[in-house]
């Protein structure tokens, strides 16, 4: 790994940006795929949330357009396609952070918002677009943009937006770029369907795995809490209560469990926001920022309208409901222990959960420490050997000390009085 950032031939201007942010050392994902973006390869990546591949990909783009000609009128000279909103918004407030000193031109553009101010603001052109795939369209349908002139192009969380059907959409994007291109690809898992977009997209590109597959961060520490399903709600609040959490990520399953449990915690008095994709796009990023800057103390989100939720150092998050894809717990606590931070991932789990549970202790390769909070302890108990209850899990290891033990050198589990 390299030692610095300086060790990689970026400019000045980018060093400097890099160092204002406060960053000394590259992470492994940055290491690998700096090198390689400078070189002109094309890059296929396996790398999660929390990795730093957005500088990983953003800073040599960066290094590379810097030394060419400005776009002109109308012309995109590189795109990053995203899967939601929030992700765009963030990967494009990653590259005017890192560009700050170059003079480059970088937008941002996605639904949900009005459409007029994008195309004037394109007619300029963009050394940098950051986009989703519809809006894409439609701003290329509107003749607002050529995308006959891009030099590079990255495909970021390719997985997720297979997931959510852009399949045509990328396919169309892809016949209206030229075909002399640089291609970077980045993945939190490879399917058999990206692995055949990637054929099709890539020419001998360089493969970089940021983490084990599937591997949760090793600064999160884990932590199941058994639970009745119709006592879930009671035990969030009283956990954020009795821990005195001042920042916290709950995941739901459903908007309308996001909803509930927003509305719950505002009447008692909790400073709390629900975002889901039935949320406009002023309501989302509203929540975001105000959770960002402490303002909101609960933010209730569901698994794609996380997306792109990138918080320094937010210290825990909270499974309400467990995810129908095993994958998605790691995309989900990665947004805590992120850049070497400690972090703290909690999942209150039924007992009609225990199939989702098994399959993400299989996915993870770990078994989930139990713990039960005392007045809260389970009346339902699962019938699989996933001993809910708290004794032994998996593999015959036990379950954690007693709550308010202390854990790991001095620290205290998360469910504990900290």
């Amino acid at each position: 790994m390299a030692a610095s950032f300086d060790s990689f031939g970026l400019g000045e201007p980018l060093l400097k940006a890099v160092a204002e942010k406060g960053y000394t050392s590259p992470s492994p994902i940055q290491s690998q795929c700096i090198p390689a973006v400078l070189a002109g390869h094309d890059v296929m990546a396996a790398a999660q949330t929390g990795t730093g591949k957005t500088a990983g990909f953003t800073l040599p783009m960066l290094e590379r357009l810097r030394h060419g000609p400005p776009a002109r009128a109308g012309i995109v000279r590189s795109l990053v396609l995203t899967p939601t909103r929030e992700l765009a918004a963030q990967v494009g407030e990653s590259v005017r952070a890192y560009g700050r000193y170059l003079d480059l031109r970088s937008d941002v553009v996605f639904g949900g918002v009005k459409v007029n101010p994008q195309i004037n603001r394109l007619q300029r052109g963009a050394d940098i677009l950051v986009a989703t795939p519809g809006r894409l369209m439609d701003l290329y349908q509107q003749k607002a943009l050529r995308l006959d002139r891009v030099e590079i192009l990255v495909l970021d969380e390719a997985d997720r937006m297979l997931d959510m059907g852009f399949i045509r959409d990328i396919q169309k994007i892809l016949a209206l770029l030229p075909a002399k291109r640089q291609n970077l690809l980045f993945s939190a898992t490879f399917s058999g369907d990206i692995r055949r977009l990637a054929t099709g997209l890539l020419h001998n590109p360089v493969q970089l795995q940021a983490t084990p597959a599937n591997q949760a961060a090793p600064t999160v520490e884990h932590l199941l809490h058994p639970c009745d399903m119709d006592r879930k709600g009671d035990l969030l609040s009283h956990l954020i209560r009795s821990n005195d959490w001042q920042q916290v990520l709950v995941f739901s399953r459903t908007k309308h469990g996001a909803n509930r449990m927003a509305d719950r915690l505002i009447r008692e008095g909790m400073t709390a926001a629900a975002i889901h994709g039935n949320k406009s796009q002023g309501a989302r990023t509203r929540a975001l920022a105000d959770f960002k800057a402490g303002a909101l103390r609960v933010l209730v989100a569901t698994d794609l309208a996380a997306r792109g939720i990138d918080i320094h150092q937010l210290p825990h998050v909270v499974n309400l409901d467990l995810p129908n894809q095993a994958e998605d717990y790691v995309h989900r606590i990665g947004r805590t222990g992120r850049a070497g931070h400690n972090g703290h991932a909690i999942s209150l789990v039924a007992a009609e959960e225990s199939e989702l549970l098994r399959a993400i202790e299989r996915v993870i390769g770990l078994s989930l420490p139990r713990q039960e909070v005392p007045g809260f302890e389970p009346k339902v108990l699962s019938a699989a050997p996933l001993d809910l209850s708290g004794g032994r899990g998996k593999g015959g290891r036990r379950s954690p000390a007693p709550h308010g033990a202390r854990h790991r050198g001095g620290r205290r589990p998360s469910g504990s009085g900290r």
